[in-house]
């Protein structure tokens, strides 16, 4: 599912990221590298507001395309055009917390996520994945289950 992202929004919602950072939005592009390939996103677009000079210019790449709103526009303005252009709107996701941009996403039938959600999906890529064994709940057999298979089996344990 392609996704589209409020950038600033979003880092707004990272603690590990300062928005005040002159690279705040390479830290948060790294973290949407890691995303897209974990879910093997082929498409994620992250609008920022326009960057400052000597910002780096370009950011694609590993699935995730970046775009700096130019002036006079805002981030804003350039989600809802885009919003506007999607086709296939059932297929994508909108990540913002802006009332305006969540609007007209909602108005046109495209799925939405807050970015205090996304921000907790994001996070969750650092937490440790649960074995096989605790994601379907399985627990180490008693002594007495092992003793009863290795009869069942017909295994001495001597």
């Amino acid at each position: 599912m392609p996704v589209l992202i409020d950038g600033h929004n979003l880092i707004g919602q990272i603690s590990t990221i300062d928005i005040a950072a002159p690279d705040d939005e390479a830290q948060l592009v790294l973290l949407l590298r890691r995303y897209a390939a974990r879910r093997r996103e082929r498409k994620v677009v992250v609008v920022f507001d326009g960057g400052v000079y000597g910002h780096p210019g370009n950011l694609n790449g590993y699935g995730v395309e970046t775009y700096f709103a130019r002036s006079p526009a805002d981030a804003d303005a350039e989600l809802i055009r885009r919003i506007r252009a999607v086709k296939r709107r059932g297929e994508w996701l909108v990540v913002s917390s802006d009332r305006a941009v969540v609007g007209e996403a909602q108005a046109r039938g495209i799925a939405v996520i807050s970015s205090q959600e996304f921000a907790r999906r994001l996070a969750a890529l650092d937490q440790p994945r649960a074995s096989a064994r605790e994601k379907i709940g399985e627990r180490p057999l008693s002594a007495a289950e092992v003793e009863e298979w290795m009869r069942f089996f017909g295994i001495d344990e001597e």
